[in-house]
């Protein structure tokens, strides 16, 4: 009987709801509905399309049925005892910003989760989990209740759209396709869909790939920033002990200075007691031989005086003992010294002290990572020229000044103009993160940076062979790096583009053979203290053909 029972159910259930009718109503199709929910369904279709028909057949009427209440449906709903369902679990309650269930009754619907393309209809998970015990509702096509079904709707034709006008690029119903879009290239919305999840994925690829990256850089940036610590760190106590020394050793000869003064002082001052009672001693004497004289000069026998006097005379007195006229010798000397120590140690400071300001000023505090692929590095890519005022004389700048070749024509004399070697600088001197790439044709290119104030006329001025240049020599069998005239062999395949990245801050300047990925050929660390000049250099010979070096125009 159960079993019986469970197989007649469906045929009295409302086929909105699928539930138990409510208030049962029947249409002229045979099909019998809750009174509530065909009333909401059919508002719902006048609003969009002022048509009536049956939910579970499609069949149409027009104008609206009046609906009248089905007696022997209902008599039976009330004697038949069907077990209810558990009821379902909590459902939220729509909010502006959701699609509202279609199909429940309460001045405040739950909110929808799906959406029906077949009936055209959004449920709610209580009235889905019913309709699903109803088995054509699960040949139709149902969405994620994302858009309300009228926004889905052809506006002109009331009909649901699925396609897609690619001439156009806009969505579409089928009425629309032949009609306004009959020449147009369409394609349904699943085909397009497909096209656009392919190009969703490709981008997809290119973004989880800028992902991994940005996630390295941030690593390295983490990791850079436990180093810069770590060398500030260091730095600090490196500086606080050589200070310390210094201090130490002022202190020490500040020492040595007082305890000279004083021992200078007390080996002086016994001097001068000693010299005091010598004094003394000779007053006491003279004293005594002037009474001595004083008693004869006084005394009235004749010969007598003149015996003693003879004595006098022949007798020897004491040596005579005198300290000079010039006054001690003080310690104004020291003092005097002692200042010109100081005035010499604050000429150091004061010359020295603008390099470790400059030093320290151009610590790169930025911590930004360093570039890894072309596209990075083409972010600091910079404007320059090749200054027409430094090339060698038979060096021919072209091509907006760019480019250099071997000449026959020699360029007027000029004091900036390099005149022993085949080379030139660039206009721009850099003082910041910069890159910028060459081209070469010769026997060897010295891809370089160099200061303004480098030599033009000595042996020493090629680039790389004095301090005020750093130059990688790339020749058709490999590369070399020369910096003071001290040369490194660098290991790498020969290139003729070759990209130079200099970060003026951080003190790196870096060479790369220009593919993808990009090749590091060499690395240079170390602290610039004035702008630096990109340069370019060549060997040749003149019967060689086709010589040339450029600058590749990035910006």
């Amino acid at each position: 009987m159960a079993d019986k029972q469970q197989q007649e159910e469906p045929q009295f259930c409302c086929s909105v709801c699928v539930d138990t009718p409510k208030d049962p109503v029947s249409l002229n199709c045979g099909h019998n509905y809750c009174r509530s929910c065909l009333e909401v369904f059919w508002d719902k279709q006048e609003v969009k399309r002022g048509k009536y028909s049956c939910p579970y057949c499609r069949e149409v009427f027009s104008p609206r049925p009046v609906l009248r209440r089905n007696n022997m449906l209902a008599e039976l709903v009330e004697n038949l005892s069907i077990q209810q369902a558990p009821p379902p679990a909590a459902v939220a309650r729509a909010v502006p910003s959701d699609v509202a269930c279609d199909f429940c009754s309460e001045a405040e619907p739950n909110a929808a989760t799906v959406s029906c393309l077949t009936c055209l209809a959004s449920y709610c998970p209580t009235h889905l989990q019913s309709r699903h015990s109803v088995p054509v509702f699960k040949k139709h096509q149902l969405v994620s209740a994302t858009v309300p079904l009228q926004e889905r709707m052809c506006t002109k034709h009331n009909k649901l759209i699925d396609v897609y006008c690619r001439t156009d690029e806009q969505l579409v119903c089928s009425v629309c396709a032949v009609d306004e879009h009959k020449s147009h290239t369409t394609a349904p919305v699943s085909e397009q869909r497909a096209d656009v999840e392919k190009h969703l994925l490709s981008r997809q690829k290119e973004i989880q790939k800028r992902v991994v990256q940005r996630e390295e850089e941030l690593e390295g940036l983490e990791e850079a920033e436990e180093n810069l610590e770590s060398c500030a760190d260091t730095a600090l106590e490196d500086c606080n002990k050589i200070f310390g020394d210094l201090i130490a050793s002022m202190l020490r000869r500040h020492k040595e200075v007082k305890q000279l003064i004083a021992d200078q002082e007390k080996t002086a001052a016994a001097h001068a007691q000693e010299l005091r009672l010598r004094l003394r001693e000779e007053v006491t004497q003279l004293r005594r031989r002037d009474a001595e004289l004083e008693r004869l000069l006084r005394a009235d026998d004749h010969i007598h005086l003149i015996q003693v006097f003879q004595s006098l005379s022949t007798s020897c007195d004491s040596p005579d003992f005198s300290p000079g006229a010039a006054p001690l010798r003080g310690f104004k000397d020291v003092t005097a010294s002692v200042s010109e120590l100081r005035d010499k140690l604050e000429t150091v400071l004061n010359d020295t002290w603008p390099k470790i300001s400059t030093t320290i000023s151009y610590v790169d505090f930025s911590l930004l990572p360093e570039p890894q692929s072309r596209e990075d590095f083409l972010r600091y890519c910079c404007p320059l020229t090749l200054d027409v005022t430094t090339n060698y004389p038979y060096l021919n700048l072209v091509s907006k000044n760019l480019m250099m070749k071997p000449s026959p024509s020699p360029y007027a004399a000029h004091p900036d103009r390099f005149t022993k070697f085949a080379q030139v600088l660039c206009k721009e001197g850099l003082s910041e993160r910069c890159y910028w790439e060459v081209e070469w044709y010769a026997r060897t290119l010295s891809a370089a940076v160099a200061y303004k104030d480098i030599s033009r006329a000595s042996d020493e001025s090629r680039l790389g062979n004095n301090d005020k240049s750093w130059s990688l020599e790339c020749a058709a069998n490999g590369y070399s790096f020369r910096h003071n005239n001290v040369e490194t062999a660098v290991s790498g395949v020969s290139a003729y583009k070759i990209g130079v990245y200099l970060d003026y801050k951080a003190g790196t300047l870096c060479f790369y053979q220009v593919s993808e990925p990009m090749v590091l050929l060499h690395k240079v660390k170390t602290t610039f203290t004035q702008p630096l000049y990109p340069a370019l250099g060549l060997n040749y010979e003149w019967y060689d053909a086709g010589v040339y070096a450029q600058l590749v125009k990035l910006w």
